[in-house]
């Protein structure tokens, strides 16, 4: 292998000749060999870096503080890199010590090494376009690498939510195509009052466009930057209105609604957008996961269980119990959802652990934020595809437990008082005599009045109980 010889501060070091990325990045990779996952997995990252320099370059050149050849060079060669070419050179772990610097750099090393070639020059000439000087001009990591973590944030969020949106379609339409099944609702694992399976689908489907509603406004705040705070929020080494002309051409090339947050050295050190957003991504992966215990327990059986449902059978369930299917999908789904609920114990554990003017941890924290989107996404478009589209429903078995239950006894305490309905129930358990013939024998009401009253579709909303009070 040839390599080329580059310094730093700390000295030289031999660098494969092929490779667009330097010195800072090759000490990196040994540096940090944490996951063995890079950030070029991350290519909506990888892209939001490149906007940042893309944008940053062109604010510099429009302020008269970079000469246009090497800026135009910049410009091309971020645009290479935003298009998908050079990822294999973004080799850093994503778990990294430095605030992201590492990242920073390797964006930076890789950007001036194709920008010289576009000028003629050859990779590690960097008296002509160096990845400090020029590249980094009006930057620091940590005003780049958190605006970058929040683009990326963004852009994958559009994809979770494309998910989210057509997981509520597929609920609401089984909630279409159940309304008319009823079936007993049940609080604490036991029979409540008859509902029907509609009812129950079309809430799942409520559930998701809320979390939908939550992620859309967390990802408002996210869209605020701090580009042009530098170091520590001052602005050093930027120029008068550098920082609204980047963020300007910044949201005009990511097509984003970016804004400047309002003060540079507050949004420095906080990562509150952040927790915020992992948050209401721990919300999305609690109401999934609840909504999968939930079909997990509706399709248990077939049998010896609630039976109401059937999930659809992707693989057996057993090596040792011939015929058993498992929920496959439900549990997947589950486990995703765990992580994430983990995933967000790191994120505000990385908040809450930064120090003064700077938060040093942005790496695992969008690390994490990162998996939780991505999980989050798969785990939506899978559910629906493999799941949720194919359940159907046991009709008879709904209507024998809604026929059976003794929680049929809740309609008539407006009519006959709720201790008499109460003692009919326990008649009713003991002895496993249906509750329309205890209330019948019981006088309290007619036989008209009890066949209206126990109707149980009736009982899936409100109505009037006219003549009530009975005791």
């Amino acid at each position: 292998m040839k390599y080329r010889l580059e310094s730093d501060s700390l000295g030289e070091r031999r660098v494969p000749r092929e490779v667009y990325y330097g010195i800072q990045t090759a000490r990196a990779v040994q540096n940090f060999p944490m996951t063995g996952i890079t950030i070029a997995q991350f290519p909506n990252l990888i892209k939001a870096l490149a906007s940042v320099k893309k944008a940053a370059a062109m604010a510099n050149m429009e302020l008269g503080i970079l000469e246009h050849k090497i800026g135009d060079a910049i410009v091309r060669a971020c645009d290479e890199i935003r298009n998908g070419t050079l990822s294999e050179h973004f080799v850093v772990d994503v778990i990294q010590g430095g605030a992201g610097t590492s990242t920073n750099m390797n964006a930076n090393e890789v950007i001036a090494n194709r920008a010289l070639e576009i000028m003629g020059h050859k990779r590690g000439e960097y008296q002509h376009c160096h990845p400090n000087n020029h590249v980094n001009l009006s930057q620091s990591t940590n005003d780049v690498y958190p605006t970058a973590l929040k683009i990326a944030s963004v852009w994958d969020i559009e994809k979770l939510l494309k998910a989210m949106d057509k997981l509520k379609g597929a609920f609401e339409e089984k909630g279409g195509e159940f309304a008319d099944i009823l079936k007993i609702g049940r609080t604490q694992l036991q029979d409540a009052v008859p509902m029907t399976l509609g009812q129950e689908f079309e809430a799942y489907g409520i559930t998701l466009g809320e979390g939908v509603k939550a992620l859309k406004d967390a990802t408002r705040e996210i869209c605020g930057i701090n580009m042009g705070a530098t170091a520590i929020g001052t602005g050093i080494n930027t120029v008068e209105g550098y920082a609204e002309k980047v963020r300007f051409l910044l949201a005009d090339i990511t097509g984003l609604p970016l804004y400047t947050e309002p003060n540079l050295v507050e949004a420095t050190s906080d990562t509150g957008a952040f927790v915020q957003l992992s948050g209401v991504l721990k919300r999305v992966a609690i109401k999934l996961s609840k909504i999968c215990n939930d079909l997990r327990l509706l399709s248990s059986g077939p049998r010896a269980g609630i039976g109401e449902i059937n999930l659809p059978s992707r693989q057996p369930g057993s090596s040792i119990m011939p015929g058993k299917v498992n929920p496959v999908i439900p549990e997947v789904v589950n486990q995703v959802c765990f992580q994430v609920i983990g995933n967000d114990v790191t994120v505000t554990l990385a908040a809450e652990g930064g120090q003064l003017e700077l938060n040093v941890f942005e790496p695992i924290l969008g690390f994490n934020i990162f998996q939780s989107i991505e999980m989050l996404e798969r785990a939506c478009t899978v559910l629906r595809e493999r799941c949720i589209l194919g359940i159907t429903a046991n009709r008879g078995r709904c209507q024998q437990l809604v026929e059976s239950s003794v929680s049929l006894v809740t309609a008539l305490s407006p009519f006959i008082g709720h201790e008499n309905a109460a003692r009919i129930a326990r008649k009713a358990l003991e002895t496993g005599r249906p509750v329309r013939e205890l209330a019948l024998e019981s006088g309290l009401i007619d036989e008209e009045r009890l066949k209206d009253v126990l109707d149980p579709r009736k009982m899936t909303h409100p109505r009037s109980i006219t003549g009530s009070g009975k005791t």
